[in-house]
């Protein structure tokens, strides 16, 4: 038997001993162990662990260690957290130690016999099980591999079965890494004494039922903030990623990066200058996040920076690369809203701003920002792509003077330095030849393992065809401009997959001619009838990529997979990789923006839009290839290779996850055995073991191009704790994954490596005039691209074109990221709780009227909702319910009795005499018989006003109105009921007037209608003042009388029917509860009984 010991207790500062030993009382019956819980590494060893302790000398223990500063490594923080639990008692050589870490194509298992504080080196001393990525150990894999030097057969078959139980739990919650030291069997039971683990968060979307109330809390030395908590939650409710991790609330350099490469570049510049000390934050915000998003982010970073004064000022810098597809206008407008919010506190605080920006749409994005720093008068300094990435840096730092032309009359020349801190000193390694080989051995490539290595043949020419996952108009719009532009014969997109649709055509540009692409629900079919497409470009969301991806691969026509998608769990992209491995399948990605083949393919949004590509020379091949593991800096090496060499002639970004599908040695090796490549560039990056693959490939002269290479991330050994960059593989698990490590061994090799990012360009230049100057490369002229049309869309955005519109819409404006009511934001509309008289206001009127007049408008639907299914419009729509109708066309049908009444009724013969009584609508001739003489159902409200306006407006008496009316023979609308009297009043009409004559300043008209009412009402007690006649006479005291319009408006709004619309709007209440009515209670059709109906033959 063996069970896993699972009784502990937490405590922190304010954990009340006494009510802990309440819920626990094993804490005062059994020996105790205490420890921190706060991913402190080697708590045995720094004197952290408290064992075999009795309940007094815990809460003793608890009392020294509670709030404690403390030393871990390079990292100093406080102790908060804690865990107490029972002391299992063993002796010391019963300890052992267990380890499952994950690979890029295995799992390893690592065990040892011997456990505890003072293992060792376990990974020298460990017996190690390699499992195979979607396999299982058996038992007997388990017991002759692992537990060879376990001596108990008792012990060997209890760990067999544990050990195979936890694999399975490690991979169906989807750990990464789980250590166990040490591991105990007293008794027959086995207990984990101390575990360490590791979830990938990205599998959130598979296992949040099973993981539960899950926090992953940030490394020991660095405190978790709500702001953190918050864009946390902003990014995994948006398509866009969003990071943010606070480093030095008191920190005078803060920065707002788009793009995760690029993020770390800017990190890299910062330390490198001097200013790690000072850097307040790191994070980003790429991929197309919305206005709004972008505004909360920024408002975020300018919450945190003004809170603390720092003597020199603060410094913001809003950089980033040349953007492939995000609308840097869209972006900088977010940024210019919350600049505008904190406008007082920035200037208050002494802060200055520094923009980088390039990409669509960004002129008009630093423009419109430079203008709000011109207004605003806040030191603001705007850069495009002319100028390098990082300069701006320099720049904020003080390094450097303020360029003459950027000058500002309210702002210094030159900001102050930071005050210089000493770098870490670097234990590198000697990177000897057997040291390379043992580091590659770790992550073998297919050629290691014996596997089908890819094609070194260029995955891309001008015949290349490929077939798009989701409907990204855009995107392939992009792809379809780049085709035109490098004069391809025809379009390289052949299809779309799109599971969300059924089988259609899409219209698409090709120049200027119109293409349809044919859009398919089933890949396997596109696949079938387009088996000239080799390519597959999936836009699938991270929780589908991995089944179309796989499924796409059961295709041999297939010979490339792009997936863009960030977030995939790395369990689906190690079988992805596992997969293409079989079938000799090149995946680029997950969480790539792709690559580009110049002159012949591009994939997605790679490389932005044909202002970028034009002014990067993409057009064309030129002579340098590049692969890089950022999509945003793929953009900008674009830039760089144009700039300092003739062009790219190949560029590939690999994606940023742990695992990308394939790495950079893969395609090294094909621009290798590409005859038009003449020279490499390498963008490796803090985090994994490719780039040595690299260095070997050097040191064997399977690589003999001249490489430029730097890997960025040299800012990690920086930082005292541990920092997740903007991508998930950007993360060092041991020195030789650092950056500085990987540069000097790409250096030892033969690489040019620069000093830093910044040097790059210099580097590129360098080695290319070389190669010129050998005559390995021969400048060609340069030729002329096709124009490309601009789709009126775009051109439209960027103010090249205006044309009238078909409609103007005053009240309503759904275009931004929020929907607004008359300028009012959906949001304040519900926040400030304005109702649905606040918002026919705001829709009706374009104003917000006070709280009294919505009130009313809210008791008129209230009244007018409903008066009986009687009432034709009821009636009416009750029919059509039981007709089988939907609900729109019964309610309809009732609504349209109200307007064709009125119809009707201003269109009658001049005088219509009836017999029956007509309910809203009376006047009594001198015979005492009723006339219709007005607007029947619904359309009395209007006529009431337009009465009682005209006769009030004249000064008519009155009784003279009454009068006139009788001699007229027409009726007086709004008086007169079928059932309610003066002594049986309506106490619909009671209550709207207490209400009117309680709230209004001044009500005349409404006073005048009662007046009438006091006349007719001796005639007959039920030609009292009804429904309609007081809304009527409401309403225009309201519109006319209250100084809330004035005198033309509120004319306007009466004969434009705004009074008889409440009614309309009310009675719709009362419509659709007759339709529910009549489907609830499952009525049958309708046929009107025949004993209501009188028969007459014409004859007679």
């Amino acid at each position: 038997m063996w069970m896993m010991l699972k009784t502990f207790a937490t405590f922190e500062q304010c954990t009340v001993w006494e009510d802990e030993i309440g819920k626990n009382p094993w804490l005062a019956k059994e020996q105790l162990v205490v420890k921190p819980d706060q991913l402190i590494k080697r708590r045995g060893k720094l004197g952290l662990v408290g064992v075999n302790k009795t309940a007094a000398e815990v809460r003793k223990w608890l009392a020294e260690h509670m709030g404690k500063e403390q030393q871990v490594g390079e990292a100093l923080g406080k102790l908060r957290h804690f865990i107490v639990e029972p002391f299992v008692k063993h002796e010391p050589n019963e300890e052992m130690y267990l380890c499952i870490q994950s690979g890029r194509r295995s799992d390893t298992i690592l065990f040892h016999h011997q456990g505890g504080v003072d293992v060792g080196d376990v990974d020298a001393l460990a017996v190690r099980l390699e499992v195979p990525v979607d396999t299982f150990p058996t038992g007997e894999d388990v017991e002759t591999v692992l537990l060879k030097n376990v001596k108990s057969s008792s012990n060997k078959r209890i760990l067999t079965t544990f050990i195979l139980a936890l694999y399975r739990v490690y991979v169906d919650l989807y750990f990464t890494y789980m250590e166990i030291n040490p591991i105990v069997i007293t008794n027959e039971r086995i207990y984990l004494l101390d575990l360490a683990a590791k979830l990938d968060q990205t599998a959130d979307f598979i296992c949040a039922k099973n993981w539960g109330d899950i926090t992953f809390p940030p490394p020991f030395g660095r405190d978790a903030y709500p702001e953190e908590a918050h864009i946390a939650d902003l990014d995994a409710k948006s398509g866009a990623s969003l990071k943010l991790t606070i480093l030095n609330k008191s920190g005078r350099i803060w920065t707002m990066v788009a793009g995760g490469g690029a993020s770390v570049v800017y990190t890299d510049t910062i330390c490198e200058l001097g200013g790690a000390a000072e850097l307040a934050n790191y994070g980003e915000y790429s991929g197309a996040p919305t206005e709004s998003q972008t505004a909360d982010y920024a408002k975020t970073i300018f919450s945190l920076m003004c809170r603390e004064k720092h003597p020199d000022g603060k410094v913001l810098i809003i950089g980033g690369g040349i953007a492939n597809f995000t609308n840097v206008a869209d972006t900088f407008r977010g940024i210019i809203t919350a600049i505008e919010t904190y406008k007082d506190a920035l200037i208050q605080y002494n802060v200055t701003i520094f923009v980088r920006r390039g990409g669509p749409n960004y002129q008009e994005g630093l423009r419109q920002i430079r203008e709000i720093g011109h207004r605003l008068r806040i030191p603001m300094y705007v850069f495009g792509p002319e100028a390098n990435m990082t300069s701006i840096v320099g720049l904020a730092l003080g390094q450097s003077p303020i360029p003459k032309e950027h000058q500002l009359d309210y702002a210094p020349k030159q900001l102050p330095k930071p005050k210089s801190t000493p770098k870490p000193q670097l234990d590198l390694p000697e990177f000897s030849h057997k040291f390379l080989d043992l580091v590659c051995v770790q992550s073998p490539t297919r050629a290691d393992l014996g596997q089908a290595v890819g094609s070194t043949k260029p995955l891309f020419n001008d015949r290349t065809k490929a077939i798009i996952w989701g409907m990204q108009n855009r995107a392939i719009q992009g792809m379809l401009d780049f085709d035109y532009i490098c004069r391809r014969a025809e379009p390289s997109v052949v299809a779309i997959v799109y599971p969300f649709t059924a089988d259609h055509k899409q219209k698409y540009y090709f120049g200027n001619k119109e293409v349809f692409i044919p859009v398919f629900s089933d890949m396997d079919v596109a696949m079938r009838k387009h088996q000239e497409a080799t390519v597959l470009v999936n836009f699938a969301s991270l929780r589908s990529a991995y089944d179309s991806t796989m499924q796409a691969m059961q295709h041999p026509q297939i010979n490339t997979v792009v997936i863009i998608a960030e977030g995939i769990p790395e369990n689906m992209t190690r079988k992805i990789i596992k997969l293409a491995d079989a079938r000799a399948v090149n995946i680029i990605g997950p969480a790539t923006v792709g690559g580009i083949k110049p002159g012949c393919f591009k994939i997605g949004n790679t490389a932005g839009m044909i202002d970028n590509i034009i002014d990067s020379k993409l057009y064309r091949p030129g002579s340098v290839a590049y692969v890089s593991r950022s999509g945003g800096m793929s953009n900008e090496l674009n830039n760089i290779i144009s700039k300092e060499a003739d062009g790219v002639c190949e560029g590939v970004a690999i994606g940023g996850d742990r695992y990308p599908g394939t790495t950079f040695i893969d395609h090294l090796m094909r621009f290798e055995a590409d005859p038009n490549v003449k020279m490499l560039v390498l963008l490796g990056e803090v985090g994994g073991v490719e780039e040595y693959h690299v260095c070997r490939a050097m040191r064997d002269g399977l690589i003999k191009k001249p490489v430029v290479a730097w890997c960025i991330g040299t800012c990690s050994d920086m930082f005292s704790s541990e920092v997740q960059f903007g991508h998930a593989g950007s993360l060092a698990g041991t020195a030789v994954e650092k950056a500085v490590a990987k540069n000097a061994g790409l250096k030892a090799y033969g690489a040019t490596v620069p000093n830093s990012f910044d040097g790059l360009g210099a580097a590129v230049r360098q080695v290319y005039e070389k190669l010129v100057k050998d005559g390995r490369i021969i400048v060609k002229e340069e030729m002329e691209p096709p124009k490309v049309p601009m789709d009126y869309d775009w051109a439209r955005k960027l103010g090249l074109i205006r044309k009238p519109a078909a409609f103007i819409s005053t009240i309503c404006d759904e275009r931004g990221q929020e929907l607004s009511y008359c300028g009012v934001p959906i949001s304040q509309v519900l926040e400030r709780q304005l109702g649905v008289g606040g918002t026919i206001s705001l829709l009706w009127f374009q104003r917000e009227l006070p709280d009294w007049a919505c009130k009313f408008f809210e008791l008129v639907l209230i009244v007018t909702a409903d008066h009986g299914p009687a009432v034709s419009g009821a009636h009416n729509c009750m029919v059509t319910a039981r007709a089988g109708k939907d609900l729109i066309s019964s309610v309809v049908s009732g609504l349209l009795t109200i307007i064709f009444c009125k119809i009707v009724c201003e269109h009658r013969p001049p005088m219509i005499k009836l017999t029956k009584l007509l309910p809203y609508a009376l006047v009594l001739d001198d015979a005492s018989s009723p006339k219709v003489g007005g607007d029947r159902f619904g359309g009395a409200l209007d006529r009431a006003a337009a009465d009682f306006c005209a006769a009030y407006d004249k000064g008519q008496h009155p009784q003279e109105f009454v009068n006139e009316k009788r001699a007229k023979g027409e009726l007086i609308m709004g008086i007169g009921h079928r059932v309610k009297s003066i002594n049986n009043p309506d106490s619909r009409v009671k209550e709207l007037k207490a209400y009117v004559q309680s709230r209004w300043p001044t009500w005349p008209v409404t006073r005048y209608a009662l007046d009438v009412e006091a006349i007719t009402t001796r005639k007959k007690p039920n030609l009292i003042l009804n429904v309609d006649g007081i809304v009527a006479a409401a309403m225009v005291d309201l519109l006319r009388h209250c100084q809330l319009f004035t005198q033309e408006e509120g004319n306007m709004y009466i004969e434009m029917g705004t009074i008889n619309a409440l009614f309309v709007l009310g009675r719709t209440i009362g419509l659709v509860g007759h339709y529910l009515d009549q489907k609830r209670m499952k009525q049958p059709l309708y046929r009107h009984p025949w004993d209501d109906i009188t028969y007459m033959s014409p004859l007679n």
